[in-house]
Parts: structure tokens; sequence; C-alpha cells
């Protein structure tokens, strides 16, 4: 009788080790083997592997030879951790990999990691939902070899004018800037670019709409990178005389009763 293994699909969080999450180096630790997205990342993470177990880097393989490492092992019984960066349920590509375990019937599990967008955030010492400003977060991309579902393009999300975050187009920004534009963000709607948020050679360019395609340009930033666009990225919100003061949250105003807090006046709806 096959004794059957498991698979653990583990957000790496976006680059620096330490924000991995304890139950994905827990199971890094104990893991027989792992298969983690080179490319993408960072090998310091394998400091948690245990002594012998069996490392493959994911970057070069198919997804044929990727399923053949997990079923395999899987099925010898083996604890196999799928390492993805970020969260791997935001353009993971998991999907096709949890299908085709279905199929085989081998066990997996799902465990979140830190996206991105969230570190990129981090970065720009922005909150992505400033009252008064945006309470909406779309996270999407441009078209490019990979079609957009009917609906979903660029200039028709843009006219939401909600914070909008950009993957895997920082290498076609100029014609990002021209479909934000004709969705209805003006020229000057703060836009950032992080490429490598979280890691040591982190790097953050900021600018607006009108000039931020000339600007990362001249930083050669083509790839690994993500675009955060609306006003709540404006660096002089959070400053003195930024007018932060009129985003403030209900959450904590003296006269905003909740649970926690009765006795105020108001709604107990944030």
């Amino acid at each position: 009788m096959i004794a059957t293994g498991k698979v653990y699909f583990i957000g790496a969080g976006p680059g620096d080790p330490e924000l991995i999450t304890v139950k994905g180096r827990r199971l890094l630790e104990t893991a027989d083997v792992i298969v983690y997205a080179d490319s993408l990342v960072s090998e310091a993470m394998l400091r948690w592997a245990r002594p012998g177990a069996e490392i493959h880097g994911s970057a070069r393989l198919t997804l044929e030879e990727i399923l053949a490492i997990l079923v395999t092992s899987a099925r010898q019984g083996k604890v196999v951790a799928r390492v993805h960066t970020g969260d791997p349920s935001v353009y993971g590509a998991i999907f096709e990999q949890m299908a085709a375990l279905n199929r085989e019937g081998i066990p997996y599990e799902v465990v979140p990691g830190v996206s991105s967008v969230f570190a990129a955030a981090a970065a720009l010492g922005a909150e992505l939902t400033v009252p008064g400003l945006a309470q909406t977060v779309i996270l999407t991309r441009l078209e490019g070899r990979t079609p957009m579902p009917a609906g979903e393009k660029l200039r028709g999300l843009a006219a939401h004018g909600a914070t909008l975050v950009l993957y895997l187009s920082v290498g076609m920004i100029g014609q990002v800037a021209v479909e934000l534009a004709a969705g209805g963000y003006g020229q000057a709607t703060p836009v950032a670019v992080i490429q490598k948020a979280s890691w040591p050679d982190e790097k953050v360019v900021r600018g607006t709409l009108g000039d931020i395609a000339d600007k990362v340009g001249a930083t050669g930033i083509d790839r690994h990178a993500l675009i955060l666009v609306g006003p709540v990225f404006d660096p002089d919100l959070a400053r003195p005389g930024g007018g932060a003061g009129g985003h403030r949250s209900r959450l904590y105003d003296p006269a905003f009763a909740h649970g926690r807090r009765p006795g105020g006046k108001g709604s107990s709806r944030s």
C-alpha cells in the first residue's frame, strides 16, 4: 500500500526571510522535499531547511516537471514544501498545481504569506485605505501575453478611482500611464514603484502619473516591481500640514460608539 505524504503551498513573503509566517518556517524546517521559486524567493529562506532535505529550484522547470516532483515525493510518504513568493493566492500560479494534485489524490494545504503589496505599502509608510480618500483596493495587472477577462481592462478599473496596485506590469509602465489616464486618473495622481520590496536592494521611485514612466525608465527597473496608484500614496499626506487630520478613522473617535467603547455618539459601524 502506497503511503501518501502531503504537499504544502507556502507563501514565503515578499523577500525578507523574517517575513515568512511562523507556520511556514516550521514546515520548511521539517519538510523532506522543498520546491521553491528560486527566481523570486530569497535563497536565505533555505537556512531553515533541515539537513538532508531534497531541494529543487523551480524557475527552469515546467509545470509537468514540478508536478512530477510533488506527486512522486508525496506518494513516497514525504512532506513537500512548495514555496512561492508573497502570498500564493495572488498571481501564484497554484490553481493548476492544486487541480493536478486533486486528480492524483494527493492531499495539500495552502499556507498564506505576506504579499508584496503589503511590504510595498510599508516601505512607503502608506495605508492603502485612508478614510475620505480610498476604501477600496484593486489588485490587477496590465494585459500582456496573459489576456484579461472581459470587464477587467485597466482603463475600466481605473474609472473607480480606488487605490490601485499593479503586478507584472512595470516593464510596460508607459502603457500603464496611458490606460490610467484614459480611465480617469489625473496627471497629478501620486504613483510609486517599488522593486523587490523588503529585500536589501529594494528600490523606491515616487512620482505622479504624468512623470512616473520617465522616472522609472531612468532607473532601469523593468521587473520584480509593483506599481501603486492613488492619493493615499501622496508622500506629504501624513506630514505636518499635509491634511492627515481630515482623514481620521472613526474607529478611535471619542464621539464614535461601538461594542468595545460605548457612550459616544454615532453608529456602531465603521
